[in-house]
This record gives structure tokens, C-alpha cells and sequence, in this order.
């Protein structure tokens, strides 16, 4: 199919959230971009149709079939069209190691599921190359970007670390070639880690240096992604704040995650420092540094987190699996410390489900506070396209000229959406869609998923072929645990 100038989206709701009125529900609603830029936003007339075609012409895509007896030319799709999500914070490594050692708190997790999948890809490269056609990582990498778009996902931070850090030009090549678009926080650690894997100070910017380098990325950019507070010292972690100010960049790193981890840190690694105390006594917080979880707070915390005006990330389907707890999100919103919801990596939160993680985020908050007022539809999705987008720094998350042609259409015909009207649309998306119901996904003007079918990547890889990969390398991934030494080390897990 050639490409257009234009493409132009209806459907029976619109939900713009666009800065001027964030509230303002449409009905029949449309979205014209021109190239990778909405130009047209707004309720659609027969006039809008009859001037479109009128114009573009030939140079218009117009996406949706007409329906039987429908007589404008612009179909009008059975969906909600509103913008497209950002996750503001996971893991491209996870999708084959889903199902693999549950039930265990993060670190013994990290070292029975993240760390040998990963080193099993590093070590078995050349092997598995010749079996899947392709790099193992690139394969895993690929099959992240499959599921971001059957959710609705199309801009993304990864924080790409353990392993994963020897191969950035992986998932940069996945990223553009499935048409998304990432920030790649590069990852590291020297201390309190697997041994194989640690760094020197200087190990981690050469990495960066080594990304900034790679030639023909049109959607991936890169920041520093220090792997945990836990696993940097300031030795790495100073330099590495420098470097992201030097270079106008944002400074990601997982944060107070897990219980014991953190009492661990308070009591031995920094004495009488929490993480967040910590990183505020060596100069990494500012409104560039976005952390990923902060679940286990100290008293102090949200306070400097409010005063620094530093990020914060949300993950809430990982923090109950792996029994981290959930942080003190109202508070936080009250103090006003900006926080996103996402999804972490598939293999602690077990999909990128965005919709799911923003609903269980409120149920956890109503009913621990038993208070069903907090957290509704609107704030929840402002959560996952409005606000996480503005974290990222990124010109997407609502629907207005001049924003990047990013959105999606959920579909309305399912049993489970029905009856939607004009007053509870939001509320459906929260909490009647289950997530799989996303039809058509648009990335920059490109369509990426339609009729509910994801297309091929530009790189010739097919939804088929990147699942068989996946499942093969889960495959022998089992094979390999069967006899691979335990490995052990990683945070409070000794």
C-alpha cells in the first residue's frame, strides 16, 4: 500500500483531551494529520467529509470501510478515537519469561527470571541466531513492540538494562522498524549486583556515547538509565547526571521498589538515607529525573520529591505481583509531584495491559483509602497519554493541530462495551474494557494496527513470525534452566 499525505480517522466518539477543554467528549468525531502532524481535529459534519475529499483527494487515506447504506464517503468507525498511550516506564526484554519465577519478591525474581534469561541470550547468541534467523535479542525486542501496539502503546522510555545494555542498537533497530517511538534509558550498575554484570564509572558513558552514534534513527533517543539506587553509587551516578545535563536529556532509575530492599539501603548501603534522600544528597534530582516505582517512602520523601520536581512512574500490576506494596500515589498527586501510570516489563506484570494498570491503580487507591471519589476516568487516562507524555517531553498524548499524529480507536462493539454513550465513554475505557478491544493504532500518521490486525514492521517482520520466535526462545530458555547454575546477588537476595 502507498503511502498518503494525508489520513484522515472518524468514529462514533471523540475524546480529544486536549489542553483547552481536557473534559470535552465529541460525538462522530475526526482526526486529519498530514504526514506525521495532526492538522485537523474536532465533530465531524458531511461538510467536513465533502471538503476533505475535495482537497486531498487521491493524496488522502481514509481509514474504516464504509457500512452497508452508508452514504458518506468517511466512514464512521464503531470506537472511541482518543490518543494513543505512553508508557512511561518498562522493560523490552520480558515477553519470553512471562510465567517464570512467580510468586517471588523482586530481587530473587531479577536473579531467577531477568538476569539468566538475559545472560542465557548473551552467552547462546550465536546459537540462537542460526536457529531464529535473527539476533535472540532482537527477536525479544521485536516482540515487545507487537505487544505496546496491540494495547494502543506507541511512545515508550525503555529502561534497557542487565544484559540488555551490551545490545542497544537491538532495540533501536526494533523501535524503528515497528514504527514506535522510545526513549532508551541505558542501563548499569556497580554495585550490590550479579558480578558478571558490574560496571566501571566510566563504562556506563561510553555506552551512551557509543548509542548517540548509531546512524538512521528517526524515533529513538537515548538518556541514562542507571539501573537501581540500590546497584549505583555516586561514582556512576553523578557522572551520569552530568552527562544527561550536558546533553538536554532525561535521568531514569528504579527507586525504593522493593520492601526489603529499601530497609536494606536505609540501614547498610546509605546509613540514615532512604533512596530518595540519597539522590537528593548527591544532585540527581531535578524536574529531568523520572524514577520508576518509589514505593517504599520515607517520611521525607514525597517532600523532596515535590521540592526537586522530580517524576515519578507508577507501575502498579508489577508492584502487587512481586509484593512491593503500591506507594503513596495521593499523596504524592496532592503534593504535586507528577506521576504516570505503565506497566513495567511483561515478565513481572505478565502484559503491557496500560488500561489494566490504570484500573488497578484506582481500585487499590479507593479501596485502601476507602474513598470512592479518588482517581476517575478522566484523571486516569490523562494518567496514561496527557501526563506521561509531558514527562517524556514528547509533542503527543492528546489530540490537537500541531501534536504528533498519534491515537487510537477502541472498539465499542464488544459485549462487554455495550451499551457505551456519550456520559460514560471514559468510564467504560476504565472500567469495562479488558484492553484487547484497541482496533486501529496510528504512530506519527503511520497506521500500525487496523481492523484489529497489526501490520508487518517496516523491516519485513510479520506479528506470525515474531511470535514463533518467541515461543522458541521460551523454549530453550527452559532448557537451559534445567541445568544452569542458580545465580544469587542482587540486592537484599544473598
Amino acid at each position: 500500500m502507498r503511502d498518503h499525505r494525508f489520513t484522515v480517522c472518524r468514529a462514533e466518539y471523540l475524546l480529544p483531551l486536549a489542553d483547552a477543554d481536557r473534559p470535552r467528549r465529541i460525538r462522530d468525531g475526526y482526526v486529519l494529520a498530514e504526514g506525521e502532524t495532526i492538522r485537523e481535529v474536532g465533530p465531524y459534519t458531511p461538510d467536513t467529509g465533502s471538503r476533505l475529499l475535495r482537497e486531498l483527494g487521491a493524496e488522502l487515506r481514509i481509514l474504516g470501510t464504509p457500512h452497508p447504506g452508508e452514504s458518506d464517503a468517511i466512514p464512521c468507525l464503531p470506537g472511541v478515537l482518543l490518543p494513543a498511550f505512553v508508557k512511561a516506564h518498562g522493560h523490552d526484554h520480558e515477553q519470553p519469561i512471562i510465567g517464570i519465577a512467580k510468586d517471588e519478591p523482586l530481587t530473587s525474581w531479577l536473579d531467577h527470571a531477568v538476569n539468566p534469561f538475559t545472560g542465557f541470550i548473551n552467552s547462546q547468541k550465536e546459537r540462537l541466531t542460526e536457529e531464529l534467523g535473527c539476533a535472540p535479542q532482537l527477536a525479544t525486542y521485536r516482540m515487545a513492540r507487537l505487544c505496546d501496539i496491540h494495547y494502543g502503546i506507541t511512545a515508550s522510555m525503555v529502561h534497557h538494562c542487565n544484559h540488555n545494555k551490551y545490545h542497544v542498537e537491538e532495540v533501536a533497530r526494533a523501535n524503528e522498524a515497528a514504527g514506535t517511538t522510545m526513549i532508551v534509558a541505558i542501563g548499569g550498575q556497580d554495585r550490590h549486583y550479579v558480578r558478571e554484570l558490574l560496571d566501571r564509572p566510566e563504562d556506563g558513558l561510553k555506552r551512551l556515547e557509543r548509542a548517540l552514534a548509531i546512524e538512521g534513527l528517526a524515533r529513538t533517543s537515548f538518556c541514562p538509565g542507571p539501573d537501581q539506587l540500590f546497584s549505583n553509587s555516586r561514582h556512576v551516578l553523578v557522572p551520569l547526571k552530568a552527562w544527561a545535563r550536558e546533553h538536554d536529556t532525561l535521568f531514569h532509575v528504579h527507586s525504593s521498589e522493593e520492601p526489603q530492599t529499601t530497609r536494606w539501603f536505609v540501614d547498610e548501603i546509605e546509613p540514615g538515607l532512604t533512596p530518595v534522600e540519597f539522590a537528593e544528597s548527591i544532585g540527581i534530582l531535578d524536574e529531568h529525573t523520572v524514577l520508576a516505582h518509589q514505593v517504599n517512602c520515607g517520611p521525607r520523601d514525597v517532600e523532596l520529591l515535590a521540592r526537586t520536581g522530580a517524576k515519578v512512574v507508577h507501575n502498579p500490576l508489577a508492584n502487587t505481583i512481586l509484593g512491593s506494596g503500591m506507594p503513596p500515589l495521593i499523596e504524592m498527586l496532592a503534593a504535586g509531584v507528577p506521576v504516570a501510570v505503565s506497566t513495567d516489563g511483561s515478565g513481572s506484570a505478565d502484559n503491557q495491559n496500560i488500561l489494566a494498570a490504570a484500573r488497578l491503580a484506582a481500585q487499590y487507591q479507593k479501596a485502601h483509602r476507602q474513598d470512592a471519589t479518588l482517581l476517575p476516568a478522566q484523571q486516569l487516562l490523562e494518567m496514561i497519554t496527557v501526563v506521561p507524555a509531558g514527562m517524556l517531553r514528547l509533542n503527543q498524548g492528546e489530540l490537537a493541530p500541531g501534536r504528533q499524529g498519534d491515537w487510537i480507536v477502541v472498539d465499542l462493539t464488544r459485549p462487554n462495551l455495550v451499551p457505551t454513550r456519550i456520559d460514560n465513554v471514559m468510564e467504560n475505557l476504565i472500567w469495562a474494557a479488558d484492553g484487547s478491544e484497541v482496533d486501529t493504532v496510528v504512530a506519527r500518521g503511520r497506521v500500525l494496527k487496523e481492523n484489529g490486525r497489526i501490520l508487518p514492521f517496516r523491516d519485513g517482520s510479520t506479528p506470525k513470525g515474531i511470535m514463533a520466535a518467541t515461543q522458541t526462545l521460551s523454549e530453550r530458555f527452559l532448557e537451559y534452566q534445567a541445568s544452569a547454575p542458580e545465580i544469587s546477588g542482587t540486592g537484599a537476595h544473598k
